[in-house]
């Protein structure tokens, strides 16, 4: 029907578009089918997803400039793995990532670049020097006591040889010319080991406690070994292959728990690929639910299994032109734009909803289906409309935000709202009109909520009253929501990389979360790092400096005047051959035998492990050989063997300058053009937000251009917000402009909006009072707080304007409430997922889409009242 002033309005336009489209069904539907055809056809073959999280924020942003430029100046640094290696003594660390480290090497086909942070020839060599001098001095004492036991061992370095060293000392012993309390170390240590072999368990020997008499330090028993695999940005994983080999290299080389080696990935590119592991994690299961569960509340909402597939082959059609388009216009999806499929399908099932109950209701009245669908065209039109409207202007407001990642989804999923609602007036009805579902026999609103109705409008003050007092106490506890800026928080801490990176943030020497210093010389560096070192909130600040040893006279004389007493028996000019398993039984034998004629006193300590010993060995030699042995072996030769090496490189040490350093350790810290790193370490647990906050503050008041993963993660946060905030403001304005041009009335807009603000403050005070902060994976949920509170608003409004009565009886109502709960179900999926970042993004939907359907079933209508004119 045309307005008064002879022209049509939107209900009328809406009308006459599904009119024809009813008229030239069959055309209508082949143009759909061959746009989803040629859609889909795109889609398959141009889809990717540039999983490179990097991108996701404007490189124009000062603290990403900054990050580029470090970036361009240390490319090894940028995307690496980090190879954790434990070892349950420091020998078997070192020997593992030795071995480790030189296989990856010859891995090109998956890793680009080997670095060890912490070894290598300088550091065998001289790892001694950079210690303290009084360490150093102490060290070179206890090998030269141990020099009766290391050149034997060099000699023979075997089990056969450990054995028979000291059976020579038992034999001194009888003699008087040694003392047993000298040998109750080594004799504790082996009938461990020897035990658990019996027992069929390798025990590795610790050979540094073994010489020095002291407990490991706990940095010996770790080493690192940086990489950078080749990715494939075109996966989902695109480290996965790297890693894959990186872990079946170290099992191929036996480093295995068995074994007492334990090799754990962790890094930015395990972290992401294991992401995106936990994210598939029961999807399969929790789809199909989801998907049924839906499907039924499709039908009971249409109550018409031909309905229910016209909506969803509308969804599809329409997802799949949503898709090409975001492929044309912004090339690969990114890790938030991807999202645009839920709000397609959350917001497209909502206007195939709207559109359809609309019809159902206007079919009682039509007995003709073309004139119910057209009926329904002009009953929803100007609502749905103007819902689309608003809904794309909402979404394309993030669109000039530096925030990329949503920036990208805002013109995707706005421009799919205009998909979403063209294909509801035209694809939608053509295709029902092939379908031809059955008539409708009976009212489809709900009756049973005419006392609800009754309620709303009759207590108008009390609702709007009890609305404007949960309005005041959630305000008054915005004061009380944090946003947590911590992207590891949104990640599962049962994955191992995960896992791996929280155990090394709790030791400050450790910890990945440092911060980065640029200076023009190394001079410069180390005057910069020694006003770093002096702040509170600081550990310690590194630069290649610390790589050239202090006090280097004091600790050369030590070393030397250790290697010309003991270097020349560690060259022995005739090393034995490695001994037969009958071998290692005769020497076992030998010392049971030396033993027993000892005698040693149960009542002394030392005798006491001289008997236990004896016991072990008696033991060993009871059960079968061909399985004791080699694990004896296995405990015994590969730690002893590393040993040596480790004591005969200590002894080549030498003075050290700049010009001895390796040129692949100063590339880490000198840049090709001059510049000097400094590394800064917090002090305390650096996962904890309130230390890194506290570290990234002070830091900066002395080196303001510093970068980092802690400034990284602050300033990612702080644009992030800026980008919610900004575009929540232009959204805002964009929707009431676009409400004051279409409704003229500046009373309906505030009517339209104020509900919407109330189920914004409802939905962060339950993520309050659930316990649940803001943070970069469920902020996602408030664009579609924004869109569906939005088009339910302005559906009730139009309705409200064209005069019905009794809202929560009507169509609409039944419409919006299946909608809604279509939507919730699978937000309600999202919130079961493994994945901490996922479930909170569910768990905020759902929390705001039971604010949305709460404000406009009873807020909204309490405030509307009664409508102005009556319904015609």
């Amino acid at each position: 029907m045309a307005r008064a002033d002879g022209k049509m309005g939107l209900n009328d336009r809406v009308a006459a578009l599904v009119g024809a489209c009813c008229r030239r069904w069959q055309l209508t539907l082949l143009a759909g089918l061959v746009l989803g055809g040629a859609a889909a056809f795109h889609v398959a073959t141009h889809f990717a997803i540039d999983t490179d999280a990097v991108k996701l924020l404007s490189p124009q942003l000062i603290w990403r400039q900054r990050e580029i430029a470090f970036d361009k100046l240390y490319p090894q640094k940028v995307q690496q793995t980090a190879i954790v290696v434990d070892g349950v003594t420091p020998e078997l660390a070192e020997r593992a990532t030795r071995l480790l480290a030189d296989a990856l090497r010859k891995r090109t086909d998956v890793v680009r670049n080997v670095f060890r942070p912490d070894g290598g020839p300088y550091f065998d060599r001289e790892g001694l020097m950079l210690l303290p001098a009084e360490e150093v001095q102490s060290t070179m004492q206890s090998l030269i006591q141990a020099q009766p036991l290391l050149g034997p061992l060099a000699a023979d370095p075997s089990a056969r040889g450990l054995l028979d060293t000291l059976g020579t000392y038992l034999q001194g012993v009888s003699y008087g010319q040694a003392k047993l309390e000298d040998l109750q170390r080594p004799f504790d240590a082996l009938s461990g080991t020897l035990e658990a072999a019996t027992q069929g368990k390798m025990v590795p020997l610790n050979w540094r406690g073994l010489v020095s008499g002291q407990p490991p330090n706990p940095m010996e028993l770790r080493r690192f070994i940086l990489v950078q695999p080749v990715l494939d940005f075109n996966d989902l994983q695109p480290g996965a292959m790297a890693s894959d080999a990186i872990r079946a290299t170290a099992k191929d080389l036996g480093l295995t728990p068995e074994n007492g080696i334990r090799v754990r990935l962790t890094g930015e590119v395990p972290m992401a690929d294991e992401e995106f592991g936990t994210l598939g994690e029961g999807a399969a299961f929790n789809g199909g639910l989801t998907g049924i569960a839906v499907l039924v509340l499709l039908w009971l909402a249409v109550k018409s299994f031909r309905m229910v597939g016209a909506i969803l082959l509308t969804v599809v059609i329409g997802l799949a032109a949503t898709a090409a388009f975001g492929l044309i216009a912004t090339g690969p999806f990114n890790l938030l734009s991807i999202a645009f499929t839920v709000l397609f399908v959350g917001l497209g099932v909502d206007f195939g909803i709207q559109f359809s109950v609309r019809y159902r209701a206007d079919r009682l009245a039509h007995d003709d289906l073309a004139e119910a669908l057209t009926a329904a065209g002009r009953g929803v039109g100007r609502g749905l409309t103007i819902a689309a409207a608003a809904t794309a202007a909402g979404f394309l407001a993030f669109l000039p935000t530096d925030y990329r990642g949503v920036s990208q989804l805002g013109i995707i999923a706005g421009v799919g709202m205009g998909v979403a609602f063209l294909l509801s007036v035209t694809f939608l009805p053509a295709l029902l009109m092939l379908l031809r579902p059955k008539g409708e026999q009976v009212e489809v609103g709900y009756k049973a909520l005419a006392p609800l109705d009754r309620l709303v409008l009759t207590r108008r003050r009390w609702v709007l009253g009890a609305g404007a007092v949960l309005a005041v106490a959630c305000a008054a506890l915005l004061p009380r929501l944090s946003f947590d800026f911590n992207p590891l928080n949104l990640r599962s801490p049962k994955t191992e990389a995960v896992s791996v990176v929280l155990e090394l943030m709790k030791d400050p020497l450790f910890t990945p979360n440092t911060i980065d210093v640029l200076a023009k010389s190394e001079d410069e560096a180390r005057a910069l790092a020694d006003k770093l070192s002096k702040l509170p909130e600081v550990a310690q600040a590194i630069t290649l400096s610390d790589y050239i040893p202090t006090d280097q006279d004091a600790k050369m004389a030590a070393i030397s005047d250790a290697a010309s007493l003991i270097g020349p028996s560690l060259a022995p000019t005739d090393v034995r051959p490695a001994p037969s398993i009958e071998d290692v039984r005769q020497s076992m034998t030998g010392i049971v035998a030396a033993l027993d004629k000892l005698n040693p006193d149960a009542a002394s300590p030392a005798g006491a492990s001289a008997l236990r010993f004896k016991k072990a060995l008696e033991g060993a030699l009871a059960a079968p050989a061909e399985k004791v042995v080699p694990l004896f072996q296995k405990a015994v030769e590969p730690g002893l063997q590393t040993m040596l090496a480790q004591v005969n490189d200590s002894l080549q040490a030498a003075p050290v300058t700049f010009k001895d350093l390796p040129e692949d350790l100063k590339r880490d810290w000198v840049a090709a053009d001059g510049h000097a790193r400094i590394s800064v370490f917090p002090k305390g647990d650096s996962n904890d937000n309130r230390v890194l906050k506290r570290f990234v503050k002070a830091v900066r008041t002395i080196a303001p251009d510093a970068t980092g993963t802690p400034i990284s993660i602050q300033e990612s946060s702080a644009t992030i917000i800026h980008a919610f905030l900004q575009a929540g403001i232009l959204a805002v304005i964009l929707v009431t402009i676009l409400l004051a041009v279409t409704l003229r009335n500046a009373g309906d807009v505030l009517k339209t909006l104020a509900p919407l603000a109330l189920a914004s403050l409802l939905t962060l005070a339950a993520a309050i009072l659930a316990g649940k902060p803001i943070n970069f994976a469920n902020i996602i949920a408030l664009p579609l707080l924004f869109g569906i509170g939005t088009a339910f608003n302005i559906y009730y409004v139009m309705a409200w304007r064209q005069g019905q009565t009794n809202p929560l009886t009507s169509s609409l109502t039944r419409a919006t409430i299946l909608s809604a709960l279509t939507t919730g179900t699978a937000f309600g999926s999202l919130w079961t997922s493994h994945h901490p970042g996922t479930a909170s993004m569910g768990e905020l939907l759902v929390f705001s889409l039971a604010s949305i359907l709460a404000t406009a079933l009873l807020f909204l209508p309490a405030l509307l009242g009664p409508p102005k004119t009556p319904a015609e």
